[in-house]
């Protein structure tokens, strides 16, 4: 009980904003195309999910799947770090939560490789013990086998750990790994739409998570 939490983080929309590059990324990828092209809400609406994933929805085959997979990745990869950046606090917020003693984890639905790069973009590329993307397992979000895998290699109990994410696909991942859920408002997704994934908790900023780790350490403790 008297262990510092652990604490499971999503990446995109979470810890760094990458939202323009997963937008225009998209429209690269698709341009050409006149029919079956996803408007940005439906795009937006599978951002959390691993990209095969979204692509599927709208592609005839898996050749075509991995052709705008190539296509997306074209765009990423050469505008990366110009439109890659930390969301307001989250360094300073993860640091405080290192000196603190918590382990910390990246689930994420991108690649290792690519998490790590945004990670160490950002200033970010030290802090993690565990990275969990979507080459790490075999079912993805909103499934709860990425949570479990992360708090496997963290050594880590479902209930003494938390997962901030900031789509629903984070939520329902989290819950049905049995952690508290946190939902994190300043990513590209509104209250009502994370409500209905009912997560445990709500922060409006970053660096509103220390206390809230105090308060549900504290209540760990008075249960004990």
């Amino acid at each position: 009980m008297d262990r510092p939490l652990a604490v499971l983080f999503d990446l995109d929309g979470t810890l760094i904003d990458s939202i323009e590059l997963i937008m225009n990324s998209a429209k690269h990828a698709f341009r050409g195309r006149t029919e079956n092209v996803p408007s940005d809400a439906e795009w937006l609406a599978g951002v959390g999910t691993p990209l095969a994933t979204m692509f599927r929805r709208w592609a005839r085959d898996e050749g075509e799947v991995e052709a705008l997979i190539g296509s997306y990745r074209e765009y990423q990869l050469a505008n990366h770090d110009r439109l890659v950046r930390c969301y307001e606090t989250v360094v300073e917020t993860v640091d405080d939560l290192r000196r603190a003693g918590h382990p910390a984890a990246i689930v994420t639905s991108k690649t290792q490789r690519l998490a790590r790069r945004g990670l160490e973009h950002v200033g970010l590329g030290a802090h993690f013990d565990v990275i969990v993307g979507c080459d790490s397992c075999e079912r993805h979000k909103p499934d709860p086998q990425p949570v479990l895998i992360a708090l496997d290699q963290l050594g880590y109990a479902p209930d003494e750990s938390v997962f901030v994410g900031d789509s629903i696909h984070d939520m329902e991942a989290g819950n049905a790994a049995g952690v508290t859920t946190v939902a994190a408002l300043w990513g590209p997704f509104s209250r009502e739409t994370l409500a209905a994934a009912n997560p445990g908790h709500f922060l409006h900023q970053m660096a509103e998570l220390p206390g809230l780790l105090g308060r549900l350490q504290t209540g760990r403790k008075q249960r004990a």
